[in-house]
């Protein structure tokens, strides 16, 4: 359906030279391409890579990558928050497109905020003054649902900093994702998890329960999951929970084991121009020079998620965490991957 040049000049970054923290992809069916967010571009203009900065990546078939694309300039609007610009998403909502990420102001607590645009590549402009997770509260990593009878509920993190035992918690939203519609509900824990465990530094020192990237999906039973991220003993990791009602309020029953357990998180699914499921996360979970996009051909079958096949090759000799011993030292030879994305 969509023509691609491969060679074309304005695709000139390999997906193994992009380095990136919590990606997330928006396959936009009125431009057929991909557009990959991010708040992290190494070796960019230091004219436009300020910590107030929100870009994206733009592709044909998720391998070949234009240069980042500044899409939202908080310092240029005069945004109240110009700091913590983390794990940007954007979603197709009411025809417009929509940013949402976390943002602090100086001696401010971190909190939530959708932005708005009329195309994926911004400008985006707030689309409130103020943000909509709740005031006291130390928040990131917020994400777009909608329920059965479409009504938007923003989901995001509560930070164990400021709780000790993460929390991903949900509040409803006015239709058009300016504010809070209700009050603020805790979906679960992340010692809910059989799985997890608290974090250390690398110098032993314990951390605290932590909860990431809140991502739903309503899956082909009907039922629905939510991806989320923690750390096992080994490193970070990306598992799921399902709603025993089917609803947002849960309650939330954790699956016994993580989906993905070599030092990678924070992940969210979608579909491909031919209709395949596919989960994006980075790996390793690492300072920003080393992580990587990991794309994940994925099962959706009676009920549950399961990995088939990791498409960008970036796994080669990239893993980390209890997998590092494992890997090959040598480069991957296909920089391209085509064979398995055809």
């Amino acid at each position: 359906m969509y023509s691609f040049d491969y060679h074309a000049p304005e695709y000139p970054l390999d997906v193994r030279d992009i380095q990136i923290s919590d990606p997330f992809i928006l396959a936009d069916e009125d431009t057929g391409l991909y557009y990959m967010y991010s708040a992290f571009v190494p070796g960019a203009d230091p004219e436009i890579h300020r910590q107030n900065v929100t870009f994206a990546y733009v592709s044909s078939d998720l391998i070949h990558w234009s240069r980042a694309v500044r899409v939202f300039d908080g310092e240029e609007i005069g945004f109240w928050g110009l700091h913590d610009f983390w794990a940007p998403e954007c979603h197709k909502w009411r025809g417009s497109y929509y940013l949402v990420s976390s943002f602090r102001g100086k001696g401010t607590l971190r909190r939530c905020q959708f932005l708005k645009a009329d195309s994926p590549l911004g400008p985006f402009r707030p689309v409130a003054e103020a943000p909509a997770t709740p005031e006291g509260w130390h928040c990131l990593d917020g994400t777009l649902y909608e329920d059965p009878d479409g009504k938007p509920w923003m989901v995001f993190c509560h930070e164990w900093l400021q709780v000790g035992d993460g929390q991903i918690a949900a509040i409803p939203m006015t239709e058009d994702l300016g504010a809070a519609a209700g009050k603020p509900m805790v979906l679960m824990r992340a010692s809910d998890a059989p799985w997890a465990a608290p974090f250390y530094s690398k110098k032993g020192e314990r951390g605290g329960w932590v909860t990431d990237g809140p991502f739903l999906y309503r899956m082909k039973d009907g039922s629905l999951a939510m991806l989320w991220s923690n750390f096992t003993p080994d490193g970070y990791a990306v598992g799921y929970a399902k709603s025993a009602s089917g609803q947002i309020f849960g309650p939330w029953i954790q699956n016994p084991d993580p989906l993905f357990f070599h030092d990678g998180g924070h992940a969210m699914l979608f579909h491909d121009f031919k209709g395949r499921l596919l989960m994006a996360l980075h790996c390793p979970n690492t300072p920003h020079t080393q992580k990587r996009l990991l794309v994940f051909e994925m099962e959706d079958k009676d009920g549950k998620l399961n990995i088939i096949n990791e498409i960008t090759g970036n796994w080669y000799n990239g893993a980390k965490g209890p997998a590092d011993r494992w890997v090959y030292r040598e480069s991957f030879a296909d920089s391209r991957g085509l064979e398995i994305l055809q």
